[in-house]
């Protein structure tokens, strides 16, 4: 299938997908189950792109199995963290911020989620379009790095839900595991997800291209939706979590430093 055919797919099934979702927001007064649906959405786009991509088979596999597997993982887990609980709150709280124009202005933000994810679509569209196929080397590096970023960030996600799971640590700071060594290890491993597929690009056609998702999502996490939203809360709320901001990277695993 033409290219511009397959984005316009792309396109026009991010913006019904996320439409849809503000939809079952209005009703529910739940904008947090974006998040799953978010994911789900890549990976069904990932899956769409494989099989209209005209490019080598091996390319399209690893993007199919990438994406879908990765999508699906992470969506069952903030399906099951999000759902029957309260809203985030980050979105409660532009929710309240925007007062009467919350539901307009939720739309226009569910839409800006999609536009970001036609933008994560890149890293599935150039080597899903490229008839050069990648060379084994790119191939094993990418699976590589996949199993890296998608183990490491369900591990860190597992450890974190274990920690929250025990009564005692109520309104305390994790620190087990990856947590020791990151304030968000899983946003880490989310980043290095994107990677694998320039690992596996960067030598095809256009391949550069796949550099940008990565460095989006980094931007994203670092700058705008992930951390300061996020740490803005939880340090009026955890006990010790301005210390934790001290001693512990953002993002990047690192040893701890000392007060």
């Amino acid at each position: 299938m033409p290219l511009l055919v397959t984005l316009a797919i792309v396109v026009i099934g991010f913006v019904l997908v996320f439409a849809a979702a503000w939809l079952w927001q209005l009703r529910s007064k739940n904008a947090g189950m974006v998040d799953p649906v978010w994911a789900a959405s890549l990976g069904a786009a990932a899956c769409v792109v494989a099989l209209c991509g005209t490019g080598a088979t091996v390319n399209r596999v690893f993007v199919a199995l990438g994406g879908i597997v990765w999508g699906a993982r992470l969506a069952l887990h903030l399906w099951r963290r999000n759902h029957g609980k309260p809203e985030d709150p980050r979105y409660h709280a532009f929710r309240e911020r925007w007062g009467k124009d919350a539901a307009r202005n939720m739309f226009w933000f569910f839409q800006l989620q999609a536009f970001i994810s036609i933008l994560l679509a890149l890293a599935f569209l150039v080597p899903a379009y490229a008839d050069k196929p990648a060379s084994p080397l790119a191939i094993v590096a990418g699976v590589i790095v996949w199993l890296i970023a998608v183990g490491g960030e369900a591990l860190a996600d597992r450890q974190l839900k274990r920690f929250a799971a025990n009564p005692a640590h109520r309104g305390k700071v994790c620190r087990d595991g990856f947590w020791r060594y990151s304030r968000h290890p899983n946003y880490f491993f989310e980043c290095v997800h994107w990677v694998a597929y320039t690992v596996l690009s960067i030598a095809l056609p256009f391949g550069w291209l796949t550099l940008a998702p990565p460095v989006l999502m980094a931007w994203l996490l670092l700058k705008v939706s992930g951390i300061p939203l996020l740490e803005a809360r939880m340090a009026d709320t955890r006990d010790g979590y301005r210390d934790y901001m001290r001693t512990t990277s953002p993002l990047i695993p690192w040893p701890p430093r000392r007060i």
